[in-house]
């Protein structure tokens, strides 16, 4: 299921794949047993992760510009925008994990960017 972007007139964001490339980032958490992708498919996968955010960070801070001005949702929302914006201007580092830590802290930006969009497109209805 797809959802639309809240007041505009283009392609649909693709809510569902952007949590099918985040889970298969994130469920190695919840399944100690479960490998995390490496190699080829880790940099796919980062590669997938740095392209939706490029795709819904606009999409999620325009809704949130629509917020009342010094509501918490609106604070809260526009910080997440700017968590995945400082994400995106930064580098691996074998300091925090590497490329795999990488893009895991991506797909958790991408996760909450995905929750704030569907909440922000709720209230638009």
């Amino acid at each position: 299921m797809s959802a639309t972007r809240p007041d505009t007139q283009t392609t649909p964001v693709d809510l569902v794949t952007m949590r099918e490339v985040v889970n298969r980032l994130l469920d190695p958490d919840a399944v100690p047993e479960a490998l995390p992708p490496t190699g080829d498919e880790l940099q796919t996968l980062t590669t997938l992760v740095r392209g939706h955010l490029s795709l819904l960070v606009p999409e999620v801070e325009a809704a949130a510009r629509k917020l009342k001005p010094g509501s918490v949702h609106r604070y809260t929302v526009l910080g997440c925008v700017w968590d995945a914006r400082s994400r995106l201007e930064t580098q691996p580092s074998p300091r925090y994990g590497g490329a795999p830590g990488y893009a895991r802290r991506l797909a958790r930006a991408l996760n909450a960017l995905c929750d704030h969009h569907e909440t922000l497109t709720e209230a638009a209805r």
